[in-house]
């Protein structure tokens, strides 16, 4: 969690940082946070080992080399062919997830298979390699929209919505389900959700902002409509 400032960088931290949100969760709400350990140059075994005992602990990255030498479009193949090649061939056990990919390199890295096309037939394939993870990045506006503006999109709200565009346009809707709630939790060794999400084909407008703190954020696809509403499956 380096987003956050501090960043979250102890076990510590980590479990304050849960008690905090589950704390802030509206009443019946079903949201469970699930924690990472921030891998940094000071993070030491002893550290590493209060999570699960140390074992079978999947590496979440978000490939890119932060070489300034390298050309920012450039920073996930490198990163590949540098670091996460030679550290899967070295640990080959070792369970990997290539956080948000956004180049061919990275599909042909994770099975083989041009940039968004590429990963939008890798997602809808059925391959249980690839499963739902949003990189959700809810800034306030004032942070986004200033000089030197955080990165990232806020779109918690729509993302369902606009996966079941993708998967529907790809003749894929079959596979949307896996997709989100069965190829994650099942890679992660976590239980499946016994609660339900159904997605309806029928029109809604994405509010133009949020409040939050003092201020707003701005979604992805603010005021227009889209043609899939995501309702609880009771």
């Amino acid at each position: 969690m380096p987003n956050l400032k501090p960043p979250i960088t102890t076990t510590a931290a980590a479990v304050a940082y849960q008690a905090s949100i589950l704390k802030a969760l509206p009443a019946n709400s079903y949201f469970t946070p699930l924690m990472t350990l921030y891998l940094t140059d000071n993070t030491s075994p002893e550290e590493i080992k209060l999570a699960d005992g140390g074992t079978n602990m999947p590496l979440l990255v978000h490939g890119e080399v932060t070489d300034t030498t390298v050309d920012i479009f450039d920073r996930e193949k490198v990163f590949i062919d540098t670091i996460l090649r030679p550290l899967v061939q070295k640990l080959p056990q070792l369970k990997v997830v290539m956080e948000h990919i956004t180049t061919l390199d990275a599909v042909e890295f994770v099975q083989s298979c041009q940039e968004g096309q590429a990963i939008v037939a890798a997602v809808t394939s059925g391959s249980k390699k690839f499963f739902l993870g949003t990189d959700s990045a809810p800034h306030e506006r004032r942070r986004k929209e200033c000089s030197c503006g955080c990165a990232g999109i806020y779109s918690s709200p729509v993302a369902l919505s606009l996966y079941a565009k993708v998967f529907e346009e790809a003749g894929a809707l079959d596979k949307l389900e896996a997709f989100t709630s069965f190829n994650g939790p099942d890679f992660y060794g976590l239980p499946r959700n016994t609660l339900k999400i159904i997605m309806k084909k029928s029109k809604w407008r994405v509010p133009d902002s949020y409040a939050f703190a003092s201020g707003e954020i701005i979604p992805i696809f603010a005021g227009q409509v889209l043609d899939w509403l995501p309702s609880n499956g009771d």
